[in-house]
């Protein structure tokens, strides 16, 4: 009795189950989340409140099928390399359970779909924004950058910076200063982020002959380069005060930069992988709670 098959029904739906769940695994939900997180926050600050629930739903529904599409189209492309590193190879393109043809079809169907949802139910600026994103995640940091120089996350950070241009697009129809600094705190976030997980997995990129910059000039000259970024990243943030951020912000960006720092710091004394860890993760806390500060200050003070 215990080992009877599965009825036909049940089994079936069993694996319409693992396909839908291997089919969303290729949007790369963590990701997702982070952007959507950036897309909202710019919402909030650029309506100095809270945009109509409709206009919140069209953005988040907009950009995460826009960047899901990318990320899909990122896997259908990455299929090689990802099959041969541990953390990637589990991936439903990478070991063969989704079909090429079907990965790409996927992609690019979300991509246009979520142009479509931003262009007729936020505006077609926004719209263009979040297909640029896509694009170039797609054709200069995938098919050219990532395989080619180990500049790829500086260079290629510009796609996940392009979430908040979306969002404030989105709210205003327009792009101002303040845009082009959350454009920016993204952008000098990005390197100091991957960086570290870099550090923890240089042996997987060195075996996908993927050019990471620890694989090519080293651990030591990586921790410097995160030092270095995340000084940028905290000079950066401070951008914002004199467009209308207060004191809450302030405080906020200078304590949650100031803690960057401190454990950057301690990453360029100390080449342990406990650190680089711990630098990751809270990379991951930083920006989140950086924009839960300036959300705060625009809707408690501004």
């Amino acid at each position: 009795m215990l080992n009877q098959p599965k009825p036909t029904a049940v089994a079936e739906f069993d694996g319409i189950k693992a396909r839908i769940n291997d089919y969303v695994a290729l949007t790369k939900p963590g990701i997702l989340t982070l952007l959507l997180v950036t897309t909202l926050g710019a919402m909030l600050v650029a309506e100095r409140g809270f945009p109509s629930f409709a206009l919140v739903l069209v953005a988040m529904i907009g950009g995460t099928l826009t960047a899901g599409g990318a990320n899909v189209i990122n896997c259908f492309i990455d299929r090689d390399i990802d099959a041969l590193m541990p953390r990637t190879r589990k991936r439903a393109t990478a070991n063969g359970r989704i079909s090429p043809s079907s990965a790409l079809a996927f992609g690019i169907a979300l991509t246009l779909a979520g142009v479509l949802v931003l262009g007729l139910g936020a505006n077609w600026l926004a719209a263009g924004l979040a297909l640029l994103g896509n694009l170039y995640y797609v054709f200069v940091y995938t098919l050219w950058l990532k395989r080619t120089t180990p500049h790829n996350i500086v260079l290629g950070g510009a796609a996940g910076s392009i979430p908040p241009l979306v969002g404030w697009a989105a709210v205003t129809g327009t792009l101002s200063a303040p845009a082009w600094i959350l454009f920016a705190i993204i952008f000098y976030w990005t390197p100091p982020h991957f960086w570290a997980l870099a550090l923890l997995k240089q042996g997987e990129y060195g075996r996908a002959n993927v050019p990471m910059l620890p694989v090519v000039a080293g651990e030591e000259e990586t921790r410097r380069q995160i030092f270095l970024y995340t000084i940028l990243l905290t000079a950066v943030t401070l951008l914002l005060v004199p467009f209308g951020m207060s004191w809450l912000y302030l405080i906020g960006a200078v304590s949650l930069g100031g803690y960057f720092l401190w454990m950057a710091w301690q990453l360029l004394q100390d080449p342990s992988k406990a650190l680089a860890r711990k630098t990751f993760f809270y990379s991951l806390w930083y920006l989140a709670g950086l924009f839960a500060v300036m959300v705060s200050d625009r809707l408690i003070l501004g």
